[in-house]
């Protein structure tokens, strides 16, 4: 740790901590991303374990809560899932209505305010989610166990509860702390099976819940997308690990299905459905999420790129801007209209939690959901954020008080900054896990040619020539020199085009090229990631004639010094 750095002194004065291991094993650098973004991963401490219930709880039906145990609910998660947070259920009325229900995990029946286990979560604020393992923010019988609405189980939960019409107009809503009992958790890929089977009139529950569901989830996004609500892309990937070393074996796409769609629609009507109650109820203590407009220069970039090819990105509000993404397709490339998304995301600032009573009530917007408010309410195993809207939500509906710290603007203030800070540090503990699984499947193998696309193009004069890329393949990105001298002239560069000529060919952001790549070993345990061009050829083969001539000039050269 450094401790100063002496005005006098060219070197900082430190002391020695601990030796973490041996440089470049998987183990150690993971143990070294967690310390550099500071993440929470050592035990529990004996005060918090203290604070949970016996591993053999019960649960029981009290007085104060509904009973849906014999409600046809279900979850919809990836795979291997072990901390489920939230289940649904979709019923038809004798009106004809549907009563559909979102029910939470009720964390906060376990997690009392003030006590060792709501510090230490409060200070975590955050499960971290690496490749190949999770921090948890709150110990695992909670998180896996107690709290997860596994299948076949009574589970306590905090429940949404809506009357809704077959066209997905809202009649009324309830909030209950509940017991439900879910009768399936299932997959994405299960639940996809499920909507795409033809409608039949003897339904099997889960069927017809999750066909009703889907249903209701498409009008709902209809409504969310005409009111300007945008739809982003990330270039996500997910690892296949080996059982044994869970070192990668194979990196996919992450597929997103229609099951997807509807749990976010509905996760996204639970927390946007419950800032609006804590908000009538606590005007200047409700925990919400912002999202600020974006700045015409936080765009330009990206504006003058999609000019390069025909499309203009209008940001003038989020329709406007959802729509311009919309109609930026080029039907030979279908992946070009997800990059456009991909980056836009990136020319937004990112959502922040907040308290109301910091901001005015027009900067509570949630700009990309395009949402008056918005709230954290569907995750409290692994966001702290939920746990306040969870306690703020009790308080609303007269079932249990409001904890004093939770009335502190001040407490409010630093404890959504600290959330903020851990949610981004989780963020990026987390894109350094999958760039160190992506060095280690890369160096366990010979060079992969993937095709790539032009992100940018480097056209500042005297500048190195380079493109940089991104690999839908792999979900990756790098630079990649092109094999030009900067000063050829034979080297055109057109900023305003965003491209670079040489001879009669060019390349120009969004072009769709190939590439290899491959590990170098920079130096001892230290290993980067390299990116070279396989085609467009021209750039290569005008490269080796350079390099063909550069030899001859030198066994020329050679032969001159040998007769002299």
């Amino acid at each position: 740790a450094m401790d100063s750095w002496p005005s006098d002194s060219p070197f900082p004065l430190g002391h020695y901590i601990e030796t973490i291991g041996p440089a470049g094993s998987k183990d150690v650098e993971t143990q070294v991303l967690l310390q550099q973004f500071k993440i929470a991963h050592e035990p529990f401490p004996a005060a918090v374990l203290a604070c949970l219930p016996p591993s053999d709880y019960k649960i029981e039906m009290v007085p104060d809560r509904l009973d849906l145990r014999h409600l046809p609910v279900l979850s919809i998660d990836p795979p291997g899932c072990k901390d489920i947070d939230d289940a649904l259920h979709c019923i038809v009325l004798p009106n004809g209505n549907y009563q559909v229900g979102v029910s939470i995990a009720d964390v906060t029946h376990y997690v009392l305010p003030g006590t060792a286990i709501d510090l230490e979560a409060a200070n975590r604020s955050t499960s971290t989610y690496l490749v190949n393992k999770r921090l948890d923010m709150l110990p695992a019988l909670l998180t896996t166990d107690l709290c997860s609405l596994k299948a076949n189980v009574d589970r306590y939960a905090f429940s949404v509860i809506w009357e809704v019409t077959p066209e997905a107009e809202i009649v009324n809503v309830d909030f209950k702390k509940t017991v439900i009992h879910s009768i399936a958790a299932l997959t994405y890929q299960q639940a996809q099976s499920f909507i795409d089977q033809p409608d039949t009139d003897n339904e099997d529950p889960q069927v017809g819940a999750v066909k009703r569901l889907a249903s209701l989830a498409r009008k709902f996004r209809e409504k969310r997308i005409e009111a300007g609500a945008l739809t982003l892309a990330s270039p996500e990937v997910k690892f296949v690990l080996d059982s044994e070393s869970l070192n990668p074996t194979d990196v996919q796409a992450y597929a997103l299905l229609e099951a997807n769609a509807l749990v976010e629609e509905f996760m996204l009507l639970a927390n946007i459905t419950v800032a609006k109650k804590i908000l009538r109820h606590y005007p200047t203590l409700s925990v919400l999420r912002r999202h600020p407009s974006p700045n015409r220069a936080m765009f330009e970039g990206l504006i003058s790129k999609a000019k390069c090819r025909g499309f203009d990105i209008d940001i003038e509000n989020s329709k406007r801007l959802a729509d311009s993404l919309d109609a930026a397709q080029i039907p030979s490339e279908p992946y070009f209209n997800k990059l456009l998304r991909i980056l836009s995301t990136r020319c937004m600032s990112p959502a922040q939690y907040f308290c109301s009573g910091e901001y005015r009530p027009m900067d509570w917007h949630h700009y990309g959901l395009a949402a008056p408010v918005y709230t954290h309410f569907t995750s409290p195993i692994r966001r702290y954020a939920d746990v306040c809207v969870h306690r703020l939500l009790a308080a609303a509906i007269n079932v249990a008080p409001l904890p004093p710290h939770l009335s502190s603007k001040s407490y409010l203030h630093d404890l959504c900054a600290n959330m903020n800070r851990r949610h981004r540090a989780a963020q990026l503990a987390g894109r350094a896990s999958v760039q160190l699984h992506t060095l280690i499947f890369f160096a366990s193998d010979a060079a992969k040619e993937e095709d790539a696309y032009v992100l940018d193009v480097e056209t500042a004069e005297k500048s190195e020539p380079a493109i940089r890329v991104m690999v839908p393949r792999y979900g990756i990105e790098g630079r990649v020199k092109l094999p030009i001298e900067s000063d050829d002239p034979k080297l055109v560069r057109v900023p305003n085009e965003h491209k670079v000529l040489y001879d009669k060919a060019s390349v120009q952001v969004f072009d769709r090229i190939r590439v290899k790549i491959w590990v170098r070993e920079v130096q001892d345990y230290q290993r980067e990631l390299v990116v070279e061009l396989v085609s467009p050829s021209f750039l290569l083969e005008k490269s080796k004639k350079r390099k063909s001539d550069s030899a001859t000039n030198s066994d020329y050269r050679k032969k001159s010094r040998r007769k002299a």
